[in-house]
This record gives structure tokens, sequence and C-alpha cells, in this order.
């Protein structure tokens, strides 16, 4: 475990409203690059046309992919933002409804909204930069390369 202590009085807080037909990681990948921002988190709510959720396949060290070719409610979706090797890298988690009560979840991969997706990024005065762990195969964020 490791842990680091951000904290300060200069945060600012974003609210994206997508539009139908949006692609919802462009969308706040876009957000996140025209704002420069370098450490911030994420959470939404609304729904997807479709989706593509992943599972983490640590043998593979690539995401099995869970197609959603239905409209779908967004219960929960929550990430981050932190720097990587190409700039501000998204990361989110979601869980979707679907009409039958299901749930399917996982790492975000794909969401075409529909209707809308309310989505606040409340960024930290912190830079948050991601290390590519080959070992891994995934990018973490790495503490003793991010400021406070």
């Amino acid at each position: 475990m490791s842990w680091k202590l951000i904290e300060s009085a200069k945060t600012r807080t974003y609210v994206l409203v997508a539009d139908p037909g949006e692609d919802a990681l462009e969308a706040i990948g876009a957000l996140a690059r025209d704002e420069k921002l370098s450490a911030a988190q994420i959470t939404a709510v609304g729904a997807f046309a479709r989706a593509t959720v992943g599972w983490f396949d640590r043998d593979a060290k690539d995401y099995r992919k869970i197609p959603i070719e239905e409209q779908c409610e967004v219960l929960s979706l929550v990430g981050d933002i932190a720097h990587g090797e190409d700039g501000p890298t998204v990361h989110v988690h979601a869980v979707l409804g679907l009409r039958s009560g299901e749930v399917r979840g996982g790492h975000l991969l794909e969401g075409e909204v529909w209707p809308t997706l309310e989505v606040v990024v409340r960024e930290s005065p912190a830079e948050l930069q991601k290390t590519d762990h080959p070992e891994i195969g995934l990018a973490l964020i790495d503490l003793a390369r991010s400021s406070a």
C-alpha cells in the first residue's frame, strides 16, 4: 500500500453533459485534453444506446470485451484522469443496468450516449502520473512520479 496527501483550496469542478450519439470516453477525453487536466475524479449518471465494458484478463494482459447491444442505464460510472505518456488519460469503470434488471460492469471501453450522460469532473491540485507496467499490461498511477 502507498498513499499521498493532496490538499489545496484551489480545485475546479466541471460538469459535462454529453449529447445523444456521442462516445462517452471521447467526450470526457476531449474535456481532459482541452483543460489540460492531470489529476481529477470522475462520476456520472445517464444512459447508453449500447456500450462495451471490459474485464481485465491478467494472463492475456488485455481486456475481454463484454458487448451490451441494448439501451442501458448508467447506474454508476466512476474513474480518474491522470497524466500518461500521450497526455491526459481517462480511466473509468461502469455498472450498467439492463431492461431485465440484470447488470453488466467493468472497465468502460465505449459507450454511445442516449439520451444523455451527466458527468462531474473534480480536478485535484496534484499532478498524477501514470507509468506503464509491461509485466501487468497496464499503465498505473505512480505516486513516486506524482506531485501534490
